[in-house]
């Protein structure tokens, strides 16, 4: 380890003569500012972390006008996804020596402008606002506030910045797993029509069959969210109907529903995934991991969505104006035994 002055503590000279750079290099990295070569920023970041060095948030924000942090304003009282975003933001943020505080918003609309308030008091350099819905926007008004703010799972405005996970491009993951294993007869179970995520997967699911020639009559199955309809839904697609009438996979809308289409197959005798594949969507691992047989899923990355979001602001932070409108990220195929069968 570099001398530390005998004081103790690492200072941003000891990292610039770790890596051999300028203490004005090691100042651009850390506050995000500037240019500097993918490969200086991974070395003094590498530094920096091996130094234990902590750069004094005060003295940097008296210097800049800046206080190296941002607010994350959500309506997810339960923190399903508001959660894993977090972990991938703050992931992304704490490398650049800036913190983040979360703020609960769900309730009188008074909440939201206090929390709002006590944010811009303590002079945070951005927003994330955050929803349990991508199609709507949380009850909390932005008027008149300038620092930059990025949209997260949430409807943002059409001048605004907003990323969100490609439902689309999830949904065809799941119908192009299940017809790659040589599934033709696929049903769709989802949540309400009222949800845009909702049709969004269920387009999807018709748009992938009928360009694999497998489209038949029919429509997606709507109900809620639940394992209650799953199982309900499993119901309606197999009782008092011949097996050469069955689906032979069923895509859910979530694993919830999922998990209740595997309880209902199990209770009938219906072997998963021999008679019927399932695969769900939002791999919850807490459900999916746990159900039997375990259920396969598209992964919405959340994590990688938060890091994302953490870029984002980041570079607006610095003075960059991304494009407006919203960006969508790829999701990922979960495989397991509900679609595959067991190992080995």
């Amino acid at each position: 380890m570099q001398d530390q002055g005998g004081s103790g503590r690492a200072t941003i000279r000891d990292v610039a003569n770790a890596v051999g750079v300028s203490t004005a290099t090691v100042s651009k990295v850390m506050n995000a500012t500037g240019r500097v070569s993918a490969e200086t920023r991974k070395a003094v970041l590498e530094a920096a972390r091996e130094l234990d060095f902590r750069p004094n948030a005060m003295a940097r924000a008296l210097q800049s006008n800046r206080s190296s942090s941002v607010g994350l304003l959500t309506d997810d009282t339960y923190g399903r996804f508001s959660l894993p975003l977090m972990a991938g933001l703050t992931e992304g943020l704490i490398a650049q020596g800036m913190s983040v505080f979360l703020c609960v918003i769900d309730g009188p609309k008074e909440l939201g402008a206090t929390h709002l308030d006590a944010l811009l008091q303590k002079r945070v350099d951005g927003l994330i606002i955050s929803g349990r819905r991508v199609d709507r926007l949380p009850d909390i008004d932005l008027t008149g506030v300038t620092v930059p703010t990025v949209y997260a799972l949430s409807h943002g405005p059409a001048d605004g910045v907003t990323l969100a996970p490609d439902e689309r491009h999830g949904a065809a993951l799941a119908v192009s797993h299940l017809i790659e294993i040589g599934r033709r007869r696929i049903a769709h179970v989802t949540g309400p029509r009222r949800f845009r995520v909702a049709m969004e997967r269920a387009e999807s699911w018709r748009d992938t069959l009928a360009a694999e020639g497998l489209w038949k009559e029919g429509e997606a199955l709507h109900g809620d969210w639940s394992q209650g309809w799953g199982h309900t839904a499993a119901a309606h697609l197999i009782d008092g109907r011949p097996a050469s009438d069955w689906p032979d996979a069923v895509f859910c809308g979530s694993d919830q529903i999922g998990l209740g289409m595997i309880d209902a197959f199990r209770e009938r005798g219906i072997d998963v995934p021999g008679q019927i594949a399932v695969i769900g969507f939002d791999n919850w691992q807490v459900l999916a991991a746990q159900a039997r047989p375990p259920l396969s899923s598209i992964d919405m990355n959340l994590p990688e969505l938060g890091r994302e979001v953490g870029r984002t602001l980041t570079r607006m932070i610095a003075g960059e104006s991304p494009a407006t409108g919203t960006t969508r990220l790829p999701c990922t195929l979960v495989p397991r035994a509900s679609t595959i069968g067991p190992a080995g």
